[in-house]
């Protein structure tokens, strides 16, 4: 008889998820098998579960993209050397290695790639399996919890941050200060940019400030566009909420020469675009989507030293559909983790 586990399994798109005893994954070729410690609660996943984007799950599978674990098993014998180490399961699963993108540094664009709790079954489980070429190492100095919302919220804000060309005295707007935000808030500082976060809840904004923005402005309260103009207008906007107002706020309070950084992924969103403004202004508008091995590396390393601050809570795996109801109704501060 195969070993089991539970996992949190989306039985339909759209239906409530399910803790399900399921066969313990068996690792193949050029795979480990991982003993999950912590996974974190993205948007991305709540997405997955109803089927928002256009290219959809086939259920049933096991969601989750921000695993951190041990590992425990291998598909080849000249992996043994990875027992025991602690890594990540993030959203890129795998990418072919071989496309432009991936030998131009640029992996996260590969059409091949795999997707974790997408394309092939999450860290929503006591165990998964992941390619070992994309198990990045998580450091001593990183705890499993921290180091959960590291691989989705904190490599996508990395990443986001060094698309935009953040350069010192640049102001940089963060629009949702969530589990994306409160990082994209650190990150931004910590390139030498003037921070604003923006978002329609007070306590988002109190911990905006409390994590070193400069400035913030409750978009609830007051028309975000208007009192950001009054601040000089941004040379950055990093769209971070799911909502296609915000975007268009983000773009609208650009001055000349700014970017406009594209990350979350509003179900059915568009973004008219201004082309007279455009073009007169010099506005560029970017998309920018997770980041590279290296890329969450470097994140891993920063947190390491002391650089950045999880603002994150803990959950258990039975709770799930109640922690994706919480993210709904806006009550989390920023992250929430499952702790197995």
């Amino acid at each position: 008889m195969s070993a089991t586990m539970q996992a949190a399994v989306v039985p339909a798109l759209g239906a409530p998820l399910e803790i399900r005893e399921i066969p313990m994954p068996t690792p193949g070729p050029g795979q480990l098998l991982v003993r999950i410690e912590a996974s974190g609660i993205c948007h991305t996943d709540v997405h997955a579960a109803r089927g928002d984007w256009p290219v959809k799950p086939s259920p049933p599978f096991v969601p989750g993209h921000e695993g951190i674990g041990t590992v425990v098993g291998v598909g080849a014998v000249g992996l043994d050397r990875r027992i025991g180490e602690r890594v990540s399961i993030a959203w890129l699963g795998s990418a072919c290695g071989r496309c432009r993108y991936c030998v131009s540094g640029r992996e996260t664009l590969c059409e091949t790639q795999t997707n974790s709790g997408y394309s092939v079954d999450g860290a929503w489980a006591e165990y998964a399996v992941v390619d070992e070429r994309f198990a990045v190492p998580v450091p001593d100095g990183v705890s499993s919890f921290d180091a959960a919302p590291l691989t989705c919220a904190g490599v996508t804000t990395f990443a986001a941050i060094e698309n935009a060309r953040v350069q010192p005295g640049e102001r940089v707007g963060v629009f949702g200060i969530g589990g994306l935000g409160h990082l994209a808030v650190q990150y931004a500082r910590l390139v030498g940019g003037v921070v604003v976060g923006v978002d329609v809840e007070r306590s988002k904004l109190a911990l905006a400030t409390e994590l070193g923005a400069d400035d913030v402005v409750d978009a609830r309260a007051e028309d975000p566009v208007a009192a950001l103009r009054d601040l000089g207008g941004l040379d950055v906007a990093v769209a971070l909420a799911a909502s296609p107002q915000s975007f268009a706020q983000a773009f609208a309070s650009l001055r000349r020469g700014g970017r406009l950084v594209c990350v979350a992924l509003p179900a059915g969103g568009t973004l008219p675009i201004p082309i007279f403004d455009t073009v007169l202004g010099g506005i560029s508008v970017l998309g920018s989507i997770v980041g590279t091995r290296q890329d969450l590396a470097d994140v891993f390393a920063l947190h390491a030293a002391g650089r950045t601050r999880v603002v994150a809570e803990s959950r258990k795996l039975g709770d799930i559909n109640a922690s994706i109801d919480e993210i709904l109704a806006g009550r989390v501060a920023a992250r929430l983790v499952v702790e197995f």
